[in-house]
């Protein structure tokens, strides 16, 4: 694989001094592209392929008569696992970087994606989504770690561009399943397991680059600083910092579960829009998601991440209180602002997590994303009771207020310099 490696400041770095480690992104660091969007791209695959469990939800419940709990319980069993590994795998990694197990991670879901083409009973589908949660929790604490050795400091940047190609595939998904799956029936997934083909041919070479450069996975870790570059935080600090962003996370997270598990079927019953409608309003909401996490990289680069965090959870509230009582056009209108916005935050989370705790970024890594993942599937299995309980439009007035946790903000400490 060939390094395009570029400076901060837009020409190819020459010297690399002591002054460059308290300025890394103003100086002698350099991003190599060609890993990022290689990631980015591999990303986009993974994510694909997975947004295709939850898109065939309505075939699955025709086909085996289940109920929203079931279809709960299957979003569940690919969280869970991803949940419960990835930050085994992040902590194991941090030790001895595996610069090979991104493709292994794939083949996971390679395998995963194949099983549930062929699955003939509600027990093996559930099996087959485990397999595919397995393949996110090996891929995503692993690919974040690359994606920030390649940064050249400018961290956001790195997270978000590798972030935005997992939404631009959660977005693909469902579009490719309502136009190809549906028609087509459940064994047409196993068309799509050629994606994982791919990404693992990409991963191995991603993988090389990775073994060459592995001085660059682990940092020297030192205490968060703040504004002033003294030490201010304790371990204690630290951890209710912590504490804080797993809140933030789950009010994100868990608001958008209500979106990617029971949009669909909320625009089917409130609206009475075909299968196939309400796959593209899904693709389009997923869109919104893609453009406001790439904003937020850049901007929480530029200004830092807590702003981010406060307009991208808070500032939220508004639209998603409006949600429940909306018409038709200003559901979908308001479903795109609350993607747009909500989406902003994660790589602001990522990216102080990960300054909250240097050279952790493995750890850290996998926490978040299975945070992430393990909090949307017991959202998602819990909604999914409700909505049997009651309906699905009572989800999401119950939804309608997790923004609120946005308010914990305020608690965080400062840690990044504010630039203009």
């Amino acid at each position: 694989m060939t390094d395009d490696t570029i400076s901060a400041s837009g020409v190819k770095a020459t010297t690399a001094s002591a002054s460059t480690v308290a300025a890394p992104a103003a100086s002698g660091s350099s991003t190599t592209f060609a890993v990022i969007l290689s990631l980015s791209f591999c990303h986009m695959l993974n994510d694909m392929m997975q947004s295709m469990v939850p898109a065939i939800y309505p075939i699955l419940k025709e086909s085996y008569a289940l109920d929203f709990a079931e279809i709960g319980l299957i979003t569940l069993a690919f969280q869970f696992t991803a949940s419960l590994l990835q930050p085994v795998v992040g902590i194991y990694t941090d030790r001895r970087p595996m610069p090979y197990s991104l493709t292994i991670g794939m083949s996971s879901t390679f395998v995963g994606l194949v099983l549930m083409s062929m699955a003939h009973s509600y027990p093996v589908i559930l099996l087959a989504a485990a397999l595919i949660g397995i393949g996110s929790a090996v891929f995503h604490p692993e690919s974040s770690r690359v994606a920030r050795m390649a940064s050249g400091g400018r961290h956001g940047l790195a997270q978000s561009l590798f972030q935005v190609g997992g939404n631009t595939g959660s977005a693909i998904g469902p579009l490719l399943a309502a136009f190809i799956i549906v028609p087509r029936g459940q064994s047409s997934i196993v068309w799509f397991s050629a994606a994982a083909l791919v990404a693992m041919i990409v991963l191995v070479a991603v993988g090389n680059w990775y073994s060459h450069n592995r001085h660059l996975a682990k940092p020297k870790p030192r205490p968060a600083r703040g504004m002033d570059g003294h030490l201010v935080l304790s371990r204690g600090r630290v951890a209710g910092a912590i504490v804080i962003l797993i809140l933030l996370m789950f009010s994100k997270t868990v608001y958008s579960a209500s979106l990617g598990s029971f949009y669909t079927f909320y625009l089917i019953d409130k609206f009475s829009l075909s299968v196939q409608e309400a796959q593209v309003a899904l693709f389009v909401f997923l869109g919104s998601i893609v453009m406001g996490t790439l904003a937020g990289g850049w901007i929480g680069d530029k200004i830092g991440r807590i702003p981010v965090m406060w307009f991208s959870i808070l500032g939220v509230l508004p639209f998603t209180l409006a949600l429940p009582y909306a018409g038709l056009v200003m559901t979908l209108t308001l479903s795109v602002l609350i993607g747009l916005i909500m989406a902003s935050a994660f790589s602001a989370i990522i990216v102080y997590a990960q300054d909250l705790l240097p050279g952790r970024v493995g750890m850290v890594a996998g926490i978040f994303f299975g945070v992430s993942f393990g909090l949307g599937g017991l959202g998602a299995a819990a909604l999914g009771k409700v909505a049997d309980l009651t309906s699905i439009d009572t989800v999401y007035k119950i939804c309608s207020f997790l923004p609120l946790f946005g308010l914990l903000t305020a608690f965080l400490p400062k840690l990044d310099r504010q630039h203009a």
